[in-house]
């Protein structure tokens, strides 16, 4: 067993995948992990608001992490509303402070 907290070891997890979501001017983020409930959020940013199939990105991203990781039992992955991907865009697409919709894209 890993010494790595669960939000390390997801945020290693989301890291080997950020190759994919890069190439198509994504980003993405571990925002919530906890361990006792299983629950995790993950979001994506940069052209993944608005693109057609950030749906598929975050089903791909719920089954993988629910897969790789027996102790995750909910993953949420947020997509924001807009297509900000300006300063607060961190280098190697993984942070970022970005605004997010109340209202669901009604494809999740």
């Amino acid at each position: 067993m890993s010494d790595e907290s669960l939000e390390e070891r997801v945020d290693t997890w989301l890291v080997k995948q950020m190759p994919i979501i890069q190439m198509h001017g994504g980003t993405g983020a571990v925002r919530e992990c906890d361990p006792e409930t299983g629950e995790v959020v993950v979001e994506l940013g940069g052209a993944c608001s608005g693109c057609g199939v950030s749906n598929v990105t975050a089903n791909n991203i719920e089954s993988g992490l629910i897969k790789a990781f027996p102790e995750i039992e909910d993953v949420t992955v947020r997509v924001p509303s807009t297509g900000d991907v300006g300063s607060d865009t961190v280098e190697g697409g993984r942070g970022g402070d970005l605004q997010y919709a109340t209202d669901s894209a009604g494809h999740f």
